[in-house]
This record gives C-alpha cells, sequence and structure tokens, in this order.
C-alpha cells in the first residue's frame, strides 16, 4: 500500500468536502488512487445517508428559480438538520444547482428531479445519488420535501424570497401588458408569504374547508349561548371573515391597509387598461 501524503489529503478534502481522517482512510483504502479514494467516499456518504434516513430535517431553505424571459419558475424546498448547515455554500450551492436543473428541465415533481443528471461539479451524478454524497459531506440528512413548476405562456411568473430564505412564494400572473405590472407582481407575491391565502378567489375554496367551518362556528355559537334563530347568520359573518382571511383577493393589501386586494387589481387595470388577473400561486414555509 502506498504512503498517504498531506497534500493527497488535503486534495482530497478539497474536492469532496470531507472530515481530515475520512479522506486519509479513503486513500490508505484505495492505495492513494485519487478517484477510487473519491467513489469510497461517494459509497460512505450513501451509507450515512440510510443510517440517518430515521433523522428529523426541518432547517435547510426555500429557493425560487424563474427564466429570463419569466415565462417560467420553480420553487422548491431542501432541508437539512440544522440552520448552521443549512447557512453553509455548500448547501446554498447544492440548492442553486437544484433549482436551475428542475427550471431548465421544467420538473413538476421532486420525484422527476431525484432521477436527473447534475453537471461536473457534482460528478455527474443523479441529483438522488448526488444527496447521499452531501449527507456524507455534510454529516446531515438532506431531504429533498416539495417542489412546484410554474408555466406561463401567456403572461408571467414572478417570486419572492424573505429574509433567510425560510419562508418563499411564487406567483402566475396574466396579462397583455406585463411591464407595466411587474411592481404589483412583485407586491402581491410578497403578499402570499406574508399572508398565507390557500386559494385566488372564493369559488375556489374548497366545499369541505367551508363546511368543516361552519361547523366550528355553529358548535362555538350554541356554546356561547346563541338562540337557535341566530346561530346560521352568526355563521355566515363568521365565513366572511374566514374568506377574508384565506382568498387572496379579500384579503386587505400589505401595502394599504384600507385597500383590498381585488380592489388594487381593478385599480391597475383602469390605470393600465390592462388585463392583471391572478391564475394561481404556491407558498413555502420552511418545515411548515
Amino acid at each position: 500500500m502506498s504512503q498517504t501524503s498531506a497534500k493527497d489529503v488535503k486534495n482530497l478534502r478539497d474536492i469532496t468536502g470531507a472530515g481530515m481522517m475520512d479522506c486519509k482512510k479513503a486513500l490508505d483504502e484505495t492505495g492513494g488512487d485519487m478517484q477510487k479514494a473519491i467513489d469510497y467516499l461517494r459509497k460512505k456518504g450513501a451509507a450515512l445517508a440510510a443510517k440517518r434516513a430515521d433523522r428529523e430535517a426541518n432547517e435547510g431553505m426555500v429557493s425560487i428559480k424563474i427564466s429570463d424571459d419569466r415565462k417560467s419558475g420553480v420553487i422548491l424546498e431542501l432541508n437539512c438538520e440544522t440552520d448552521f448547515v443549512a447557512r453553509g455554500d455548500d448547501f446554498t450551492g447544492f440548492v442553486n444547482a437544484l433549482g436551475e436543473l428542475a427550471l431548465a428541465q421544467r420538473v413538476t415533481s421532486p420525484d422527476s428531479l431525484l432521477l436527473l443528471t447534475l453537471g461536473d461539479v457534482y460528478g455527474g451524478e443523479t441529483v438522488d445519488s448526488a444527496m447521499k454524497t452531501m449527507t456524507g459531506k455534510l454529516g446531515e440528512k438532506i431531504n429533498l420535501k416539495r417542489l412546484a413548476f410554474f408555466d406561463a405562456p401567456n403572461g408571467f411568473v414572478e417570486g419572492y424570497i424573505h429574509s433567510g430564505a425560510k419562508l418563499g412564494a411564487i406567483i402566475h400572473i396574466d396579462s397583455d401588458k406585463p411591464e407595466v405590472v411587474k411592481d404589483l407582481a412583485k407586491d402581491l407575491a410578497m403578499q402570499v408569504a406574508a399572508s398565507s391565502p390557500i386559494v385566488v378567489d372564493r369559488s375556489c375554496v374548497p366545499a369541505d374547508y367551508i363546511a368543516q367551518e361552519s361547523e366550528i362556528y355553529r358548535q362555538q355559537a350554541l356554546e356561547q349561548g346563541k338562540k337557535e334563530e341566530f346561530v346560521d347568520k352568526i355563521v355566515v359573518g363568521r365565513l366572511e371573515k374566514y374568506y377574508q382571511d384565506v382568498v387572496l383577493s379579500e384579503q386587505t393589501f400589505i401595502k394599504d391597509d384600507k385597500a383590498k386586494v381585488s380592489g388594487v387589481l381593478d385599480d391597475c387595470r383602469k390605470k393600465n387598461q390592462a388585463k392583471v388577473d391572478v391564475i394561481g400561486f404556491v407558498r413555502y414555509q420552511l418545515g411548515a
């Protein structure tokens, strides 16, 4: 077995990010062959990934990538175990690489992304394999929790990431004058992130949500001693408040507490003689 030099150990550490002792052992086990040592550490990473599969991965970051023409965009959440790792260059670089790949290949699900191949920076591995390698490198479980892709042939996509990258929102706007509504689109993405709507308009609220909320309000009213003949009106009133909380168009606009989002959209349409409609959005909050 050849003598392992400190220089070789350092080179292997620079390439893989693995610990010094792990690099020395890899070189010792592979007779100093750098490529075999890299493969050895990757296999060790896979073993470590399996070992850490039952660990909780609730930290990480939310990332958004949007095409240059703003006709498509992707939002994803990648998790790790600690905030310390989530803020490191290795993890953030990996998240960015996944986002760029997902956008370029128009990926619509985490499972689809796992099958794709990353570039030379990650050794030409599949995303699934690279995640195992990253687990070995960082010593933490790495998990691609969720991903959503937006296609906007007749409009554009806008996004907002809150400071710290633990909260983000992406929104699809249909407009014939995207250049004049881009600032409003940014505000609406921020609105989604800050105010947590679940649908664009009232008609989109799932019937089972309404039934569940109605039953809760009914029971609350009865327990408060309200007379049966008044309960239905109370339920309707509280449902109105519910809509104002969860329907984007009925929320109070974050930049003007005297305006509703629907009113802001109407004003933009009239002022610019433009079509402006919110088609859909996705909001990710880390761990939620």
